[in-house]
């Protein structure tokens, strides 16, 4: 997922792919590529602009960029 031997970037990775296939269903089997790539497409958008981080301060990542941009 990461440069090699850059175990706690990964680790990272990892959390991030946890929470698309647990809250957003991504671990689902899909008819096709095209299917697949919409979907993670969604999740994505919906986990910058929707979903609200608790280490974020109940923000979401989308709102802290535009804070700091």
């Amino acid at each position: 997922m990461t440069q090699e031997n850059h175990c706690y970037e990964n680790a990272l990775a990892e959390r991030v792919n946890e929470i698309l296939k647990d809250e957003f269903y991504l671990d689902h089997i899909f008819m096709d590529t095209n299917h697949a790539k919409i979907a993670a497409k969604n999740a994505i958008k919906l986990y910058n602009e929707v979903r609200l981080h608790l280490s974020l301060d109940y923000k979401t990542p989308g709102m802290v960029y535009k804070l700091t941009a």
